[in-house]
């Protein structure tokens, strides 16, 4: 079974898939664990039911922030999720367990922010602010691509310039 991504999940209802990502969050009510899974092009909601596979219920139970899980499981539609659908989990790989994940819904100043800037990037607003500045990057370069323009790496001037940046 080959591989797909969240924001393809529309077009595969009703048919087994695997996804590859990190769990984004995740809760549990009784015989249900709520996983959300994301995978750099959304997030999904997959569902595990305890007495469809009591082993597979407690390996989700277990897993922190920001594991690195494969799911497979069966799409279904589902109106009240964001984007449509959510997945029956039928099966589920731990590639690596997270434990303590330091980002907390609470503020945190931006010399902690930028020391953690590799799982900073991964909260909604940052991951949107990326994808913003990749359009922006983008559409310039594409710009300048199409007016024959050629792209120029200037050297940079530092002071820590071997002769210094006074004598150049």
């Amino acid at each position: 079974m080959n591989q797909i991504y969240v924001n393809e999940l529309k077009n595969h209802i009703g048919a087994e898939v695997t996804l590859k990502g990190w769990l984004y969050n995740s809760r549990s009510s009784g015989k249900l664990v709520f996983l959300q899974l994301r995978d750099g092009t959304g997030i999904v909601q997959c569902v595990v039911f305890k007495p469809n596979d009591e082993e597979l219920f407690e390996r989700a139970k277990s897993l922190g922030q920001e594991s690195s899980i494969i799911v497979t499981g069966k799409v279904k539609e589902d109106t009240r999720s964001a984007i449509g659908v959510e997945l029956d989990v039928t099966g589920l790989e731990v590639i690596q367990n997270a434990s303590e994940y330091p980002i907390t819904p609470k503020e945190h100043g931006t010399e902690f922010l930028m020391d953690n800037r590799h799982l900073w990037i991964r909260s909604k607003k940052q991951h949107a602010v990326l994808k913003v500045r990749h359009t922006v990057v983008k559409a310039t370069r594409d710009f300048f691509d199409s007016n024959g323009f050629i792209l120029a790496d200037t050297p940079i001037f530092t002071p820590a310039a071997c002769e210094g940046t006074t004598t150049l």
